[in-house]
């Protein structure tokens, strides 16, 4: 076996671990930066919108949530539930991303992996609907942790 032949499995072993490494670190990102919104999102599920219907949510209801979120229980308020969300969010895009490469490896004829546009959405479609079977039990778990909490605080 040739010293180039040797090292292939370790290239792809580390490709396949910065994938994963990249997916859930951007996942952790975008977690932090839409948290508020996912909070908000998870009250209006489970409370509704009375707020608004009383007229105690002024301006737009994102801006006017917030406001009294922040009001009311702080900046700890409006990141209510980060633990949760990233601990589902780092299997979730590891898994994704990872996936995604290695279909697109599958599908493609070169060795740079470019695809057509059939193929990508192929690949990300098989990606998607991977780490939803994976992940569905954390999200599943961090939707009722924080209803939990939101039904045991009123």
């Amino acid at each position: 076996m040739s010293n180039d032949h040797s090292h292939a499995p370790n290239l792809y072993a580390k490709g396949l671990l910065c994938n994963a490494a990249a997916g859930a670190a951007a996942g952790c990102i975008s977690a932090t930066f839409v948290c508020p919104l996912d909070v908000i999102k998870t009250r209006l599920q489970v409370h509704g919108t009375p707020d608004v219907a009383n007229g105690n949510v002024k301006g737009s209801l994102i801006v006017g949530s917030l406001g009294q979120i922040y009001q009311k229980e702080g900046l700890r308020g409006m990141y209510r539930g980060l633990a949760p969300t990233v601990l589902a969010l780092l299997p979730n895009w590891a898994i994704y991303f990872t996936i995604y490469e290695q279909l697109k490896r599958m599908l493609s004829d070169d060795e740079n992996h470019r695809l057509s546009v059939g193929a990508n959405m192929a690949a990300a479609s098989g990606a998607g609907a991977a780490t939803t079977i994976v992940t569905n039990p954390f999200w599943v778990v961090k939707t009722r942790l924080q209803v939990r909490f939101f039904l045991s605080s009123d």
